[in-house]
């Protein structure tokens, strides 16, 4: 069951350890700043706590924002009666209430909980007042959205907007909390639109050699596995135990590589549903007719793609699937027209794999016009207010370090709407770990962190030549090189920083409370994730997209990503759905009182053959390598792993090795851990049969 979502700031205080009369100081100092930087008229408002950027205090600064230019920004009303919302939350998951799953209506949440069409107006009247147009009010109030100059939203919610080095990213934000005037102030849940954030998608392309890695070219359809047919692909990832020798211009230094093998021709390995349904028993979910019928399957997905429909069809008739029509697929553009345009990947791998995987279901296509927070936040809610699907599916995630607090309590509300509805929010946990690599504090993904919502991590899967699983490990995955064109390293040397090239990510949440259904798992915070499945790209599933430039135009490529992940649970949650003859609503409150038997749960993988290397610097020094070593790995790792040697098609004498299941940056456990979370529905039709309404109510 879900109890009250409980915010909680782990930001620490500057001012720990100060002696009482300088905290009085710095307090009078705030006060008498505020005094001179706010008018007069500003004396009866508030300001909106926590509305800032993490890293707006740390990042360089690179100087004012252009106050000619356009921006929209968002006001998030307080909804009424919030602690009954939240009671009536865990009421509607405990199975002993009477309220158990009586789902709300929009109708009734507007009577009992929404913001009125008043305090909307006073809000409209807030913008006006400030030279911001007012372009929209949201379903049910909940929103105020208006448009104006950086300068005159400056002077509205009285900040300074600046623009941020943060990585290889420049991002507007807010130096400081927006004060909000007059009698909008009591209002106020959240500001939206003075910072430039927004989410990305973890897709994860199997790149066709290893030369071609880099974190930049993970979404780069040309440096991608592809063929022009999906017979092409391998389902048969690993090749066994093999040993190589290589010399250098046939002298020394001499290396013998002994270990597994990965499949190394071009385009190497990839899934097809078959492969699937077979791995994880979706056979037997069909034989019973559970298919997803009469269920709708929500993809949140920015941008669009223009031939998403026609790629699609060709991927269903190759694999025996309907078709998708005007009865079945549909697209809507919320809040807005696209601002963006060109094929995307993304939406291919989640319209044709949860289609795949739940062929009977509808789906409805949800496109935001940007990647901004701000829009797709509001595509989420237009979905659960107007009840468009009992599952909603977003592949897209943020670290928490870019995230505004309010942001977050604001996206946590928007899927407590849903969670009452009756509606699940599955979000994909993303694909660099806890963020390490990425520069940035080791924190959690969001959307996937929300207490109302379910977060979908990543494994690797192998599979045997009949489509039976050989194993499963957690997704984390480094790439190192043992020789290039000939050149031995000696020792191994990592690909890349720390030769991380992709993992589940995963980790407690920095800002919101355990819910309740994780009273098991470690720690007083929420944690991510909490179900996974296939994402690892090197042994991913195929996809197909038109690339315009190139004959054919269709082409099939390897993917992988907790972007695939989690429109494939997204799917099996509507067969879920199908089966009970009722809207379940959020996932994760049910999956921690599973049964094994529907859950599998993924623990360190014993290989009997990891790759080793032994290298003979001359006839009289030899230097030796265990899996470890041969990996690169700066710090030792966490338990077992899986290491390969990856022959590179496109060049000789070039080889490198791949791990599955290395425990570098989190750790992989028995039981709930933050690379699987609970584990993988490895027997997909008794996950789905846990669910039907006969003998006594789950």
């Amino acid at each position: 069951m879900i109890e009250e979502a409980r915010e909680v700031s782990l930001r620490p205080s500057s001012f720990d350890g100060l002696p009482l009369r300088w905290l009085c100081f710095v307090a009078f100092l705030f006060v008498m700043l505020a005094t001179i930087v706010l008018p007069a008229r500003a004396a009866d408002g508030q300001f909106v706590a926590h509305n800032t950027p993490t890293y707006a205090s740390t990042a360089k600064n690179l100087g004012a924002e252009d106050p000619s230019q356009t921006i929209e920004v968002s006001v998030w009303l307080n909804p009424h009666n919030r602690a009954a919302l939240d009671a009536l939350a865990s009421d509607l998951y405990n199975p002993n209430s009477p309220n158990y799953r009586h789902w709300l209506k929009s109708s009734d949440i507007a009577s009992r909980f929404a913001p009125t069409a008043a305090e909307a107006k006073i809000v409209q009247d807030f913008f006006e007042s400030h030279n911001l147009k007012v372009i929209s009010v949201g379903p049910n109030n909940f929103y105020v959205r208006a448009r104006g100059t950086v300068a005159d939203v400056e002077n509205a919610f009285h900040v300074q907007l600046n623009d941020y080095q943060v990585g290889n990213k420049v991002l507007r934000a807010n130096a400081s909390d927006p004060y909000v005037d007059g009698p909008a102030a009591a209002l106020v849940q959240a500001v939206s639109g003075l910072d430039s954030g927004g989410f990305a998608h973890p897709v994860d392309l199997r790149p066709a050699s290893p030369s071609s890695i880099a974190p930049s070219s993970r979404t780069d359809l040309a440096h991608a596995a592809s063929a022009a047919d999906a017979n092409f692909f391998q389902s048969v990832c690993f090749t066994g135990l093999k040993t190589e020798k290589h010399t250098t211009n046939g002298t020394y230094p001499e290396a013998t590589y002994k270990g597994n093998g990965y499949y190394s021709p071009t385009p190497g390995c990839g899934y097809s549903p078959s492969n699937v349904y077979a791995a994880y028993n979706l056979n037997g979910l069909y034989a019973e007719g559970y298919n997803g019928a009469g269920q709708t399957i929500v993809i949140i997905d920015w941008c669009g793609s223009p031939t998403i429909q026609q790629d699609a069809n060709v991927f269903s008739k190759r694999f025996g699937l309907p078709a998708l029509t005007s009865s079945n697929f549909n697209i809507l553009n919320v809040p807005g027209p696209s601002a963006c345009s060109g094929v995307d990947m993304e939406i291919n791998l989640d319209v044709e794999w949860s289609h795949a995987v739940a062929p009977g279901a509808n789906i409805d296509l949800v496109v935001p016009p940007t990647s901004d927070f701000e829009d797709v936040d509001e595509a989420v809610y237009y979905a659960a207010n107007y009840g468009l699907g009992n599952v909603i599916s977003g592949s897209y995630a943020s670290p928490e370090f870019f995230v505004p607090d309010t942001e977050m309590s604001k996206e946590n509300l928007i899927s407590e709407i849903a969670a009452v509805s009756g509606i699940a929010t599955n979000f994909a946990s993303g694909d660099s770990a806890n963020y390490a690599t990425d520069f940035i504090p080791p924190c959690a993904s969001v959307p996937a962190d929300l207490p109302y919502a379910t977060g979908v991590g990543g494994v690797s899967l192998a599979l045997n030549a009949d489509n039976s699983i050989a194993f499963q490990t957690g997704w984390e995955s480094q790439v190192s090189s043992l020789i290039d064109g000939g050149v031995i390293y000696d020792p191994p040397r990592p690909l890349n920083f720390y030769g991380f090239d992709g993992g589940s990510g995963g980790g407690p949440s920095g800002f919101f409370a355990k819910p309740s259904f994780q009273a098991s798992v470690p720690g007083k915070y929420r944690q991510v994730p909490d179900v996974s499945w296939l994402a690892d790209p090197f042994t991913g599933a195929v996809v197909l997209i038109s690339e315009p430039t190139q004959l054919p135009q269709q082409i099939w490529y390897a993917v992988g990503g907790t972007s695939l992940s989690t429109p494939m649970f997204s799917a099996l949650w509507a067969i879920a759905n199908q089966e009970a003859g009722t809207p379940l609503g959020q996932a994760a409150p049910y999956l921690y009182s599973m049964p094994s038997t529907t859950i599998t749960d993924i623990v360190p993988y014993t290989p009997g053959h990891n790759l080793t290397a032994t290298i003979e610097e001359s006839s009289s020094v030899t230097n030796n390598y265990d899996p470890s070593e041969t990996l690169a790995v700066i710090e030792p790792l966490f338990g077992d792993f899986y290491s390969v040697i990856w022959d590179d098609p496109s060049a000789e004498n070039t080889a490198f090795t791949v791990s599955f299941g290395e425990n570098y940056h989190m750790k992989v456990g028995v039981g709930w851990d933050e690379v699987t979370g609970l584990g993988t529905p490895s027997d997909a039709q008794a996950f789905a049969d846990w669910f039907a309404p006969t003998g006594s109510e789950k």
